[in-house]
Parts: C-alpha cells; structure tokens; sequence
C-alpha cells in the first residue's frame, strides 16, 4: 500500500478541531508513530481512543517554560535513556475524581497542564500522566516526538502542551509506517513524519522575519525612573508565553549599541538578596545607557528567574546552597540543569529595534 503522508495544515487544522494526528519518526531511529491531540482539547472520548489504540502509556510533551512554570523536575537526571527523552515526575490534577488513570482524569489532568492558571498547586506527584520537556530549538535541534508535538502545538497557535502516545497493534506490536496509515484512513486522521514537519520548519523560517516568528510587539510607553527617562517596549514571545521588555535610553540604531541582557530575578532586585547581584547589576545598567551619548538598551527577559527554573526552585537550590552545595550542583541535586536560559527572544527584540552589533554590559 502507498502511503500518503498529509499537509503540515491538514494537520494543524486537525490538531485545532480537537482531533489526534499520527506522527511518525525515522526508520533508523525508534521507527514508530505517536497519536498527538491539543492537551488543552483532551476530551475523555479521545483519551478513552488514545487508551485503547496505543500503548496506554501517555505522556505530555511541553516547553521547557511550561515544565518549570508547574514546578516538574526531570525524573531521572542522569538518563540512560539512548535518545534522552526528558520524561520529569509524573503528575495528575490535584481535583481528579477517582483514582487518576480513567480516560476522564487523565483527560482533565492533560487541560490542567495546557491551563496557564494552574500551577504547582493543581498538580499532585506521582500520577498517572507522564510530562515530558521539549527543547527549545524543536524538531530541528532533536528529531522526537516529543518536539514534534510541541512544534505543531505551536505552529497551531494552541498552547503548547500535548498528549501523546505511541499506536500499538491487537498484539501488542508498535505500529509501523503502513499499518499507522492503515489505521489514519480508518479513523479519518491526518498523518505525517517528523521529516515533513522539519522541511515545513526550515521552509518557514526561511521566508519569515526571525524577529517576527519569535516575538510580538505588543506596547510602548514613557518610562520616568530615578535612573532617567527611558522608553518601554513590550513584547510577547511566541515560543515560550513570557512578557519581555526592552527599556531604551535614547535612539539606539545600528551599530556598536551598548547593551545588557538582563534575567529576571525577584529576590535581587525586588527584595535586595545578597545572595546575587541582579539588582546592583539592574541599576547600573540603567544607569550606564542612560548616560551613554548614543543611549542603549536594557532587555529584561521575564521567565529567567533563578537562570530559568523558576522562581520556587530557586528558592529550593537556595536551601541546598546553605548546606554547602554551589549553584550548579543544587539545581542538578533538584533534578533540574544547571543553566536553563536561552536568548532567541532577546536576538529577536535586538532585531525588531533594528541593532545590528552591540557593547554588551555583563
């Protein structure tokens, strides 16, 4: 039998609609297919499907930022696992009406995750559904499935949290290639590979503004501080959900701009820490684009704090560092790494101001 692979839109518009996809991975790697389906659209009809067609064992793929925003540290740091799948402690919502395994609670622990108003608190550990943290450059830094959902979750302009497993035979046997199509025809589903997802990907990214794909300039406003007068940027990054800023002094454009990107740290800059410098660091900042003939730029990226673990986990690590462990070794005895920042959203607000090289302020 021919397979026919479907359109990265007849996928998303699937995906929209509330319905599964079937994605397939390469033949030299695991070989299979997933069921994909919006978390935040998991009906307890389609994760009673997803139950009976797959293995049962049904994980939640999500951003990086999602897992330390609901506090969900990696099960297992050293991974043996030979394509490093990042499964972290398993979870069910925290108001599951029986024991968390039917297709309702784990249905209503899939929209608890996509909710972006739960919190750690909704969730209880152990349970029945396994999160899992995609990195950050997708499908076209790691071939999985669990990018692939991520990746087509935002591509669908959906939150980016999914539920997924992987489609099994009556005897128990993975799927392969022909019998998912099989199976995609029967049920009326979209199929792809992870290979179509990446050339959509790379296509995409070659036609649009970088700035454009990763950000939204949402608002602009005068900014009197005791530093000086500045202007506010506001943005929104697409990939993550987190609000940034971009404080500016003057009319930065070009060329050698001086520049500091800054992480947001609550306990340094709002409470005075001296466990940091983040706050000292904030106000000279200020203070030096300020005086700076040419101006320049302070970009505050939100959802940074603790180097991205959040701000409770930093809270955790900082425990640890009483006990005599340094940063590095409290967030991986957390389960956590060691560094989870990254700056896409701050090249892209660089970008977006029309910045073409700077003198970075550390």
């Amino acid at each position: 039998m021919e397979v026919i692979e479907s359109s990265i839109e007849e996928v998303l518009s699937a995906l929209r609609a509330g319905k599964p996809v079937l994605v397939t991975d390469a033949a030299d790697r695991e070989d299979e297919g997933d069921a994909i389906i919006a978390a935040e659209f998991a009906t307890t009809e389609w994760m009673a499907w997803m139950i009976r067609y797959t293995s049962g064992y049904i994980c939640a793929p999500m951003t990086e930022q999602r897992a330390n925003e609901l506090d969900l540290p990696l099960m297992w740091v050293k991974t043996q696992d030979p394509h490093r799948t990042a499964y972290t402690v398993s979870v069910d919502a925290t108001d599951r009406a029986t024991t968390g395994i039917s297709a309702a609670d784990r249905g209503l622990t899939a929209r608890v995750l996509a909710d972006r108003n739960s919190g750690p608190l909704s969730l209880m550990r152990p349970g029945h559904v396994l999160p899992l943290r995609a990195k950050d450059g997708g499908v076209l830094e790691r071939a999985g499935h669990t990018e692939a959902a991520v990746d087509l979750m935002k591509l669908a302009g959906l939150e980016p949290v999914a539920m997924m497993a992987e489609m099994v035979n009556d005897d128990g046997t993975m799927m392969r290639r022909e019998e998912l199509f099989q199976t995609a025809l029967r049920f009326d589903l979209p199929m792809t590979s992870i290979s179509n997802l990446k050339d959509h990907l790379a296509k995409r990214s070659s036609k649009l503004n970088p700035s454009s794909n990763r950000i939204r300039f949402d608002a602009e406003a005068k900014l009197p501080t005791t530093h000086g007068d500045f202007r506010v940027r506001g943005y929104y990054d697409v990939q993550t959900t987190a609000d940034h800023v971009a404080i500016i002094a003057g009319n930065p454009t070009g060329k050698n701009v001086l520049v500091r990107l800054h992480s947001e740290c609550i306990t340094g800059e709002a409470f005075g820490s001296l466990k940091c410098e983040c706050g000292p660091q904030l106000d000279g900042a200020m203070d030096a684009i300020a005086a700076d003939p040419q101006g320049g730029v302070v970009i505050y990226l939100r959802g940074q704090e603790g180097r991205g673990i959040g701000l409770l986990n930093k809270l955790k690590a900082y425990a640890l560092q009483e006990q005599g462990l340094d940063t590095v070794d409290a967030n991986l005895a957390l389960g956590l790494p060691s560094e989870a920042r990254e700056y896409g959203a701050a090249i892209a607000i660089l970008q977006d101001l029309g910045i073409e090289s700077v003198r970075l302020l550390t």
